[in-house]
């Protein structure tokens, strides 16, 4: 988890510091600096950090960092996705129960996906109803924390 939290930090640094047309190039300048990543796991990074592209002026296009306002009302929206389908939360060992309103378990599993916690392995969504699995050493208290600290309007 460290190495992907740090490599991510990296992503950004090389992304605000360098002129990057590819991920090719990215992936050269993250083998300088030590990590070894699939292409494929480099595009996951860049979704994940929301990365775009944007026309350098001439005739390419270069990555390029959203803006804290973009992300923070990104984030917003999916906190309120969040808020409005969820009905209650529990949990169990290192599975998390999400019950929401009929047809809102898509929604608000996206909703979970999009805040990136790193106390989540993985989602599944049915109908009114979602699980998550949480990593190994992180307690169902520690989730709820965590997810209350990042949506405070969160009832008990």
């Amino acid at each position: 988890m460290k190495e992907r939290l740090t490599r991510l930090k990296t992503i950004r640094k090389l992304i605000k510091n360098y002129r990057i047309e590819s991920q090719e190039t990215l992936l050269a300048y993250l083998q300088k600096e030590g990590y070894e990543v699939t292409q494929a796991t480099l595009s996951r990074d860049l979704k994940l950090l929301k990365v775009g592209k944007v026309s350098d002026g001439n005739s390419g296009y270069i990555y390029t960092l959203p803006g804290e306002d973009e992300r923070a009302e990104s984030e917003q929206i999916y906190v309120q996705d969040f808020l409005r389908g969820y009905v209650s939360i529990d949990y169990s060992g290192n599975i998390i129960v999400i019950k929401t309103f009929p047809g809102h378990a898509n929604t608000v599993c996206n909703a979970l996906d999009n805040m990136n916690m790193d106390e989540i392995l993985g989602t599944v969504a049915g109908d009114n109803c979602l699980f998550a699995c949480i990593r190994e050493g992180i307690t169902g208290e520690k989730f709820m924390e965590e997810l209350k600290r990042r949506i405070p309007e969160l009832e008990d």
